[in-house]
């Protein structure tokens, strides 16, 4: 069931020069999608990352599902 990637995820601009991030912390979606990819679960990417939760991880596999739906603003 798909967590609502608009509750955990932002961009500033100045922060991470605009990639989108976990809300309340400075690790990018990227960084997260990048770790699932390669395997790791929500539980070992938590242990590396104490300020993630499962809700925010799973937010960041709901972000990268929509992703072609999104338009960018220019």
């Amino acid at each position: 069931m798909p967590v609502g990637w608009k509750n955990h995820i932002c961009k500033r601009t100045r922060i991470l020069r605009g990639k989108p991030r976990l809300k309340g912390t400075r690790i990018p979606v990227g960084l997260v999608l990048g770790y699932l990819a390669a395997g790791k679960t929500a539980e070992d990417i938590i242990a590396e990352f104490p300020d993630l939760t499962r809700d925010k991880s799973l937010a960041c596999l709901d972000y990268a599902r929509e992703l072609p739906n999104l338009r960018a603003v220019v």
